[in-house]
C-alpha cells in the first residue's frame, strides 16, 4: 500500500483557481514568486515527518486544520513599527503583514495521531500512516 504526502493542489475549475494559476504565471515571468514556506516531507516507515521552514514566527501565529482529508498549515504575523521626531510628527511609520498557507493531502494517515512542535522557526508534524483494517474471517454456524 503506498501513501501519498503529496501538497495539495486543486483544479482550475473555479475563478479563485483561475486567478490564482495566472498570479503564479504572473509572478513568475518577473522573477519573483509568491510567498511560500518551504517543506521536506520524509517517510520513517510507520509514519511521515514533514518539516516546514518558518522563521520569525511565534508558535501562536501558527495554526493546523484538517478537514475532510486535507491538513493545512497557515502561519500569519502582523508587524508594526514607528519612528517619530519630537514633535510626534511621524518621520516614518511601517506596517508589515505576511500570511503563508500550504495544505497536503493526508489520505491513508492516522489523523487523531498527528503531533506538531515548533522548535528554532521550524513545524515539525508527525503524522502515523493510519493501519489497514483487515477483516477476520469468521464461520457462520448453520442452524
Amino acid at each position: 500500500m503506498s501513501f501519498g504526502m503529496l501538497p495539495f493542489e486543486r483544479g482550475s475549475d473555479n475563478l479563485f483557481d483561475t486567478f490564482d494559476s495566472f498570479a503564479r504565471d504572473f509572478f513568475r515571468s518577473s522573477n519573483t514568486s509568491l510567498p511560500a514556506f518551504r517543506t521536506d516531507i520524509r517517510d520513517d516507515g510507520d509514519k511521515f515527518v514533514l518539516e516546514a521552514e518558518l522563521p520569525g514566527f511565534d508558535k501562536s501565529d501558527i495554526s493546523l486544520d484538517v478537514k475532510e482529508g486535507i491538513l493545512t498549515i497557515t502561519a500569519k504575523h502582523q508587524e508594526e513599527e514607528e519612528h517619530k521626531e519630537e514633535k510626534g510628527g511621524y518621520i516614518r511609520r511601517e506596517r508589515r503583514f505576511g500570511s503563508f498557507s500550504r495544505s497536503f493531502d493526508i489520505t491513508g494517515i492516522d489523523e487523531g495521531g498527528i503531533t506538531a512542535a515548533y522548535v528554532n522557526g521550524i513545524l515539525e508534524l508527525r503524522l502515523p500512516k493510519a493501519v489497514p483494517v483487515i477483516p477476520e474471517a469468521r464461520r457462520i454456524a448453520i442452524e
